[in-house]
């Protein structure tokens, strides 16, 4: 149980969590993370597509993507690991395998998947940080793009080995590009649930900053109605 504790205790340790992060953004707000080199030509019909991208928490992951233009629905679920029936209490143990994912699916005519990355590179997560996101610990909260197909595949990495090779960050991208295999919805209490505690001491530090850096920073790909299904 990483997120859902006593009140008070988050409160107590707030502010120098909310100096963390609020120092995390500044610092990673005044890097300029270009558009993906290789990527797929905007389709020349609507249609749907899928990308499965983790980060930590899923709360923020979500959160972020339901406010991209060009996405139709992003979903909080579990990936990357080999139990038949994962839940939230299984994954939070650390010994499943899955990572805390969304699944996202995207209008190819309005959004590219390089696009998706940038996104999921420049606001929704820190990509250089080895299983762990903040206050999350785990090989559960790992950085993971969940690749789809071919090209998929061929676009993240390509895109890693870009940001890596101009230095936007100051530590190399620890961001694993694995085949996408299973994807479990998580339970109904965690779907749009940035958007439904929007006063959470863990979301007011963690998760609302990702939002507002998306809309700040990448105004072009920002959608202030939330895609939800």
């Amino acid at each position: 149980m990483h997120r859902i504790m006593n009140p008070v205790a988050i409160l107590a340790g707030a502010s120098l969590l909310m100096l963390s992060a609020s120092s995390c953004r500044a610092a990673s707000a005044a890097v300029t993370i270009p558009d993906p080199v290789v990527d797929a030509p905007l389709a020349p019909v609507p249609g749907q597509r899928v990308a499965v991208f983790a980060g930590g928490c899923f709360w923020g992951i979500q959160a972020v993507f339901e406010h991209v233009n060009g996405v139709i629905r992003a979903t909080s679920g579990y990936s990357g690991g080999s139990a038949a029936n994962p839940d939230y209490e299984l994954v939070s143990s650390g010994i499943t395998g899955y990572a805390e994912s969304v699944k996202i699916v995207f209008d190819p005519s309005k959004i590219t998947y390089g696009q998706l990355l940038k996104v999921f590179f420049a606001v929704a997560h820190d990509p250089t940080e080895l299983d762990r996101q903040g206050p999350d610990v785990g090989t559960q909260y790992r950085s993971a793009v969940f690749t789809t197909n071919a090209d998929q595949q061929r676009i993240a990495s390509a895109y890693i080995a870009q940001l890596d090779k101009a230095g936007v960050f100051p530590r190399p991208i620890v961001t694993q590009v694995v085949p996408f295999q299973t994807f479990h919805d998580a339970e109904d209490y965690h779907q749009d649930y940035a958007a439904k505690h929007p006063d959470n001491a863990y979301i007011v530090i963690n998760d609302a900053p990702k939002v507002a850096n998306l809309k700040r920073e990448l105004p072009g790909l920002y959608s202030a109605t939330p895609a939800r299904p």
